[in-house]
């Protein structure tokens, strides 16, 4: 028979102490179910932090009016607000982005059409500011291509090879085989 006994264990909801009782047994179970439950209230911790950085330090009415703008458009006219109306589009990552000096860079980029017949862009984006140095650099990237990828306005994104000189090689090899994003 497995050794169980229960646990008591504080942890913080929606800013909210608030005690789990787990049961527990020799199996390891709990401890998946435990790091799942962690793991998720970090994300909404994460994610709640990450909101309030960007509500207070961007305007509401501007990153609205931002959203709405065409991506394809300001391409195609070449309007300095490409980058801001990129920005907007961004989750969490943004909040890093902004509250650490870094910003993303348009190397390139072209119109395509996707499958369902509407204009979209493909990017080729690089990293700017405080950026360059990061060690979450990866993460970054990532949350980048993941948070744009959402919009309908964009087909693809990249990122440009030129960054991972920034990289040390154990970086280097770690962003190319578990990044989760393309370099050109």
């Amino acid at each position: 028979m497995a050794f169980q006994s229960l646990h008591l264990l504080s942890t913080l909801k929606s800013e909210n102490l608030y005690a789990v009782i787990v049961k527990s047994s020799d199996d390891g179970t709990t401890n998946d179910a435990l790091e799942d439950l962690y793991k998720a209230q970090i994300e909404d911790l994460m994610e709640k932090e990450a909101k309030r950085i960007v509500a207070e330090n961007n305007d509401p009415a501007e990153t609205s009016r931002l959203c709405s703008l065409s991506l394809v458009e300001l391409y195609e006219s070449s309007d300095p607000d490409l980058v801001p109306a990129l920005m907007a589009r961004l989750g969490p990552v943004r909040a890093a982005l902004e509250g650490h000096g870094g910003a993303i860079v348009v190397s390139s980029a072209e119109v395509d059409i996707t499958n369902a017949g509407n204009r979209a862009l493909s990017l080729i984006i690089d990293l700017d500011g405080a950026c360059v140095s990061c060690g979450a650099a990866p993460g970054t990237l990532k949350g980048i291509q993941d948070d744009l990828l959402i919009d309908e306005q964009v087909f693809s994104v990249k990122f440009s090879s030129s960054m991972l000189e920034w990289f040390n090689d154990i970086q280097r090899d770690f962003v190319l085989e578990h990044g989760g994003v393309t370099f050109v």
